[in-house]
């Protein structure tokens, strides 16, 4: 099974992104330096900030209203914000370093997972990535401070291979769109945020679809989600298939995601439109909550960081709140 893609041509959207749908005018910058577009055309806003530094001074009133960007489900764009390598770092910007089983080269603590090479190197490696991850942090430390304490423990990759690598099921095909969910780790309603960079050395563009609103989706796709079983949660985690319990959240999170990857027709036919993340670019957004689908582009790094619903600004908007609402039910349990 694979899936089906369309091409339309190009169009200009801020200093982050290009816009592939020539119906949709390009964005203006209202009051603030700010640019967005994509909301009222049915698809994830996309946000552009005037941001250069990892550690910037924001406003409250800036933060809370980024964050209702980022937790309504759209995608802000730092055009300005690169991670600079230094000379001794350059040399990581190849694939030789994956070990060429696992997708990315990933830091989890003080692990390594998924680079080959001598130790030496390796250590090079892994202190850039947590350079990376510091960074990361930061940034989403200076931006919203509700999110805070939040910022430790998850998992930070450097991904060399390019994103049209052919992948090894249409489960794991990220270039279907798909809000993220996890088989073997179930959440219970946290947010999934992340950082990511370009930082291809050829000026290649990291590409992406962008699609409806996680709502539209759900109501779109639940229809054909089967019913939790009695006693499958318990089940899988007896025999380590999760780790710990899967809720009635996760069960409905992991459908839709496999359903909406699984459904040609949606992918060719819901709302989507294709953005451009250009080198030196980082963008964050609710990888939960927004439709999104790599389409090509190598050499990103990424910082995953997990949020509980009291750090939020906005909760009601979260998709546990939305499939609560849906389905007329607590899901989170």
């Amino acid at each position: 099974m694979r899936a089906c893609g369309r091409c339309v041509p190009d169009g200009h959207f801020g200093a982050a992104a290009l816009i592939a749908e020539p119906n949709v005018p390009p964005a203006s910058a209202p009051p603030g330096g700010d640019a967005a577009d994509g909301a009222a055309h049915g698809v994830a806003p996309v946000v552009t900030l005037a941001i250069s530094d990892w550690h910037p001074s924001v406003a409250p009133a800036d933060s809370d209203r980024h964050a209702g960007v980022l937790e309504n489900g759209g995608v802000l764009a730092l055009p300005q914000l690169a991670f600079g390598l230094d000379a001794r770092e350059t040399r990581f910007l190849d694939v030789r370093w994956s070990d060429g089983h696992a997708k990315n080269i990933s830091l989890d603590g003080t692990r390594l997972h998924g680079a080959a090479g001598a130790a030496a190197d390796l250590a090079a490696l892994a202190a850039m990535i947590e350079r990376f991850r510091r960074s990361a942090n930061t940034l989403v430390a200076a931006l919203f401070p509700r999110y805070g304490p939040w910022l430790a423990g998850a998992r930070t990759s450097f991904r060399p291979q390019p994103a049209s690598r052919r992948p090894a099921s249409w489960r794991k095909d990220d270039t279907r769109l798909h809000v993220d969910a996890f088989p073997s780790r179930p959440n219970r309603g946290q947010r999934i945020l992340r950082v990511f960079c370009n930082v291809n050395p050829a000026g290649e563009d990291r590409v992406w679809r962008v699609g409806e609103s996680f709502e539209a989706m759900a109501r779109r796709l639940l229809p054909g989600v089967r019913p939790m079983l009695p006693g499958e949660a318990a089940l899988l985690a007896l025999l380590r298939v999760t780790r710990g319990r899967r809720s009635a959240y996760d069960h409905l999170m992991l459908n839709l995601h496999d359903r909406a990857k699984a459904d040609l027709d949606y992918q060719a036919a819901s709302a989507q439109r294709e953005v451009r993340f250009r080198p030196g670019a980082t963008w964050l957004c609710f990888s939960d909550q927004v439709m999104h689908a790599v389409v090509s582009g190598q050499y990103m790094f990424e910082q995953t960081i997990h949020l509980p619903a009291n750090a939020l600004y906005r909760p009601d908007s979260s998709p546990l709140a939305v499939l609560e609402r849906v389905t007329g039910r607590a899901l989170g349990r």
